[in-house]
């Protein structure tokens, strides 16, 4: 994706209204993940609309729904969310109804529409815009892909010492459960308590529990060799320096994560911010965003396609999405008392 190519905008009423408004009520407030922060994806909507898109990045949706809470209405125009909490968002009154009929889910792949979590009593609230997996990332120069297709493989021995696992725990002790031939949709507490032992033995093989950015950092420099909950949003960035980082899913299955994005409640400009959901969400956008150099993922639009390279869509495995999809599932969505226990049980892997 060339940066000097230009997306088209066509202007509708509500975006002419928008444009209309006072030149101090010209910006745009949106609470986004970093992959809305690269001007490669903001500047076309900006020059197209004569706007300024100031952007603020948290992470976990807890911090994001905290910082609603403490703004008044109007300090935010549009919410990039877990697409898993879009309901939560919208129990705490934080999204507005989206007009199903201007947004383009009839070209998406269909397994990310995700109308259970976007759409709420009927009504929409968000829309799914990116998605990826957190599965096993590593570098094929140093370990045999072959191993990777099984998550056994990782406390065989093998690889011991050589093993960093992202710091997240619903995704890795989902993974856990996939091993362990547990859906992720049937974590209970009786089942978490057969998860012990396989966590515990994961962290034992492991040299370290890392953020993103030491996990890529320990991946590239050679410190480990798989990053356990990985995938192509940690390598994607990495492979015009090292084309031996890769990822796969295991033939036990991976985790598909998806963000969705919405229209603050109470934002004084939501033609605007609409217009700028639709921007994200068009061929031109999506591509964009997939290839953000925060971190990369699979565009929800599958008319993306026409917008990026070979090599981009090599990267993100474009061609093997139908088997992929097939095979991921949706993160864990525990209820207080076993999203607290899941909690509990990561402190003592941690500890261990």
């Amino acid at each position: 994706m060339t940066k000097d190519r230009r997306f088209v905008l066509p202007l509708s009423a509500g975006a002419l209204l928008a444009l209309a408004m006072p030149a101090s009520a010209q910006e745009l407030n949106a609470l986004v993940w970093c992959d809305h922060t690269d001007p490669a994806l903001l500047q076309p909507f900006e020059e197209q609309y004569g706007v300024k898109v100031n952007v603020k990045e948290y992470e976990g949706t807890a911090a994001g729904l905290t910082l609603l809470e403490q703004s008044r209405p109007g300090d935010w125009d549009v919410l990039v969310i877990d697409a898993v909490d879009v309901g939560r968002a919208v129990e705490g009154g934080f999204l507005a109804e989206l007009p199903a009929d201007q947004l383009p889910t009839g070209d998406f792949f269909p397994e990310v529409v995700m109308a259970e979590n976007n759409v709420i009593g009927g009504k929409t609230y968000a829309v799914t815009e990116k998605f990826g997996y957190n599965t096993v990332a590593f570098d094929k120069s140093k370990v045999d892909p072959a191993d990777m297709e099984d998550m056994a493989s990782l406390t065989s021995g093998k690889y011991d010492g050589r093993i960093a696992i992202y710091d997240y725990y619903l995704p890795v002790i989902g993974l856990v459960a996939l091993g362990q031939g547990v859906a992720t949709a049937d974590i209970t507490a009786e089942a978490l308590a057969g998860l012990k032992d396989p966590l515990l033995a994961l962290r034992k093989a492991s040299k370290q529990v890392s953020d993103v950015v030491s996990a890529q950092t320990a991946l590239a420099t050679g410190d480990v060799d798989i990053v356990v909950g990985g995938g192509e949003w940690l390598t994607a960035v990495l492979t015009a320096e090292n084309a031996n980082l890769d990822w796969t899913i295991p033939t036990q299955g991976g985790l598909r994560w998806a963000q969705s994005i919405g229209v603050v409640a109470g934002s004084e400009q939501p033609d605007l911010a609409l217009e700028f959901v639709k921007y994200i969400t068009s061929p031109e956008g999506q591509a964009r965003l997939a290839t953000s150099s925060c971190y990369w993922g699979m565009p929800a639009n599958a008319k993306a396609g026409d917008a990026l390279t070979a090599d981009q869509k090599a990267v993100l495995r474009w061609d093997q999405q139908a088997d992929f999809l097939a095979r991921a599932q949706l993160y864990p969505i525990p209820d207080a008392d076993l999203d607290m226990a899941m909690q509990d049980l990561w402190t003592q892997m941690l500890n261990q």
